[in-house]
């Protein structure tokens, strides 16, 4: 998966604060300490998950949603390492369903190491992130990130409920990008308000939005490519059976894609001509149309009581959300 590009990631580490980049580097060290004393293997795997690539986008929203300048507080830092840890989880236990042999561009821990040696990892990593939490002692950091992984898990089981189904319409997807993606960022910014002592509702809606719109450019990119920006074969969600905005509106503007019996496409070049097919259909405008108006009310949305820096901060966040597909 893509995220921002490096020099929107340092734009936010810097208007956050020195301390923005102290707490990014103390969750990186952390990460690496959780998972080192569970024998060779799970360490082995689950280092090289949490070292693999990505810009921590999750931590970061974490550390400006907290306060800027962010405070190096033991509760913030926990807090950001135990979102981070949950969403290195998610992803390789999504391999795992998906068969997926890259990941960012490397091999997965399935593809390298096996199904069960997988599927231990990802545990090792959730359980690492709830027992950060709980080590600070307090109820409702743990209720945040709870309520988050049972919406992922909803959301994984939404989408092998509508593998392959052409009949999923926008409603139902959107749906599944806020399950699926939504509430991890929503939970990423409502641990950093907890963390900071803010009031943590509207930033949560801010995050969530984000998150979709996230999702929605990520989709997006499925179907532009190229596998060297993405890590990933291009037209991977079609032959996953995953039906996302771009081919849901594209089935509306072409006949042919709509009579498309999508269990059909089984090698990376028919994926690759039905994703030409959709980008020829215009499908990918209003999908990045519909992303961007989220964006904007993201940013709209965000509370009159924060700091300009802080509110500088979190919307360079959604401009580097926006950036991914430039």
């Amino acid at each position: 998966m893509t995220v921002p590009g490096v020099a929107t990631v340092e734009a936010v580490v810097e208007a956050g604060g020195a301390g923005t980049g102290r707490v990014m580097t103390r969750v990186d060290q952390r990460m690496v300490e959780l998972v080192s004393n569970h024998g060779e293997l799970l360490a082995r795997h689950g280092s090289q998950t949490i070292t693999a690539g990505g810009k921590r986008l999750r931590p970061l929203l974490v550390c400006i949603a907290a306060a800027v300048p962010v405070e190096e507080s033991e509760a913030l830092v926990r807090a950001a390492v135990a979102v981070e840890l949950v969403h290195a989880a998610t992803l390789v236990h999504d391999d795992v369903i998906d068969g997926a042999d890259l990941r960012r561009g490397r091999p997965t821990v399935v593809a390298s190491g096996g199904r069960l040696l997988a599927l231990a990892t990802g545990d090792l990593l959730f359980s690492r992130a709830f027992a950060e939490l709980a080590a600070g002692d307090k109820i409702e950091p743990i209720r945040v990130l709870s309520a988050a992984a049972s919406a992922l898990a909803s959301g994984e089981l939404m989408q092998r409920d509508d593998a392959w189904n052409s009949h999923v319409g926008q409603e139902r997807y959107l749906d599944r990008c806020r399950l699926k993606t939504g509430v991890l960022f929503r939970a990423s910014c409502e641990l950093g308000a907890l963390a900071g002592g803010a009031p943590s509702d509207a930033l949560g809606r801010f995050g969530e939005g984000i998150g979709v719109a996230f999702q929605l450019l990520d989709d997006i990119l499925d179907v532009t490519g190229p596998a060297e920006r993405t890590g990933k074969p291009r037209g991977t969600d079609l032959l996953d059976g995953t039906v996302t905005l771009p081919l849901i509106e594209a089935r509306k503007r072409d006949p042919e894609l709509a009579s498309l019996d999508l269990r059909s496409v089984e090698t990376a070049d028919q994926a690759a001509a039905v994703c030409d097919q959709i980008e020829a259909s215009g499908a990918l405008d209003f999908a990045r149309d519909h992303a961007l108006a989220v964006v904007a009310g993201a940013k709209a949305g965000l509370p009159e009581w924060l700091p300009e820096t802080q509110r500088n901060a979190l919307e360079l966040v959604a401009d580097g959300v926006v950036e991914r597909y430039s």
